[in-house]
């Protein structure tokens, strides 16, 4: 039987859960709505589904918010790491404190503020130099340059807790430092590394505010397009794309999270038996 407390704890987890996906359901059952009003159901249908590739300003949006969010990812997780690693490792260097507060700053810092003095770098770039152009490169920057702290928080974390008997080990053994780091360090943070990347994924492709200020007339993004159509009245095509994109981080969520679980059976399997 469940005493009072465990009854507390499922209710709240509970209630956490159904604040949490409840509007999540909500979109993808309303992909199949035949109305076009968003919030009113009238019988299911898959004729928004059949709609969204006619849609091309949509669709066009939504493929370069990946390619953003992909490229911003892999870019955060790269500088983020490098970052995690001096800032874990390197307890005492000439301008640490300096460099602590640049890589923490974005994680505090107002995204209107990001997005005004990361327009005013790219506006002067391109007079002195004709590059960047706004668009795609742009906002890939912007985004790398607030993605990383979240990645070089993560790796820091994780390192923090690192048993470096093991690199040790490798090098009385006659390994390299960058080999160690390869072969001995990456692997054992790895799941670090894909909390990161998936972090950085999320944030670059949920972001708006930055994205308005440094992007060009000729590339929106998905959230910017969202944005500007709620005035003329949502699109019941935007669940449906939503709903894609749910069962895309779903997938991929659940694939990271399998291939992490079985690394880490093989893993205690070769402790075990060596």
């Amino acid at each position: 039987m469940l005493d009072r407390r465990s009854r507390l704890v499922l209710t709240a987890m509970a209630f956490a859960f159904a604040f949490l996906y409840i509007p999540i359901v909500s979109v993808i059952v309303y992909s199949f709505n035949e109305s076009r009003l968003v919030t009113v159901w009238s019988g299911f249908s898959l004729k928004w589904w059949r709609e969204l590739p006619q849609n091309t300003a949509m669709v066009s949006a939504a493929l370069l918010s990946l390619k953003i969010a992909f490229v911003t990812a892999t870019v955060a997780v790269v500088l983020g790491t490098f970052a995690g690693v001096a800032l874990a490792r390197y307890k005492r260097f000439r301008g640490r404190t300096l460099f602590t507060g640049l890589i923490t700053a974005p994680l505090v810092m107002p995204e209107v503020i990001m997005g005004i003095s990361l327009l005013l770098l790219f506006v002067m770039l391109e007079r002195l130099t004709g590059w960047p152009e706004r668009g795609f490169t742009t906002v890939a920057i912007a985004h790398v340059t607030f993605t990383m702290a979240y990645v070089a928080v993560i790796v820091q974390s994780r390192l923090v807790t690192f048993d470096y008997a093991l690199e040790e080990a490798a090098q009385d053994l006659g390994a390299r430092p960058a080999k160690v780091f390869f072969v001995i360090t990456l692997p054992i943070i790895a799941p670090a590394l894909v909390s990161g990347w998936l972090l950085a994924f999320t944030l670059s492709l949920d972001d708006l505010v930055i994205a308005q200020f440094v992007t060009g007339p000729a590339d929106t993004t998905l959230p910017i397009l969202v944005y500007s159509s709620v005035r003329r009245g949502v699109s019941p095509e935007i669940n449906v794309l939503a709903s894609i994109i749910v069962g895309i981080v779903t997938i991929g969520i659940i694939i990271a999270t399998l291939l992490l679980q079985r690394r880490e059976r093989i893993r205690r399997r070769e402790a075990w038996t060596g």
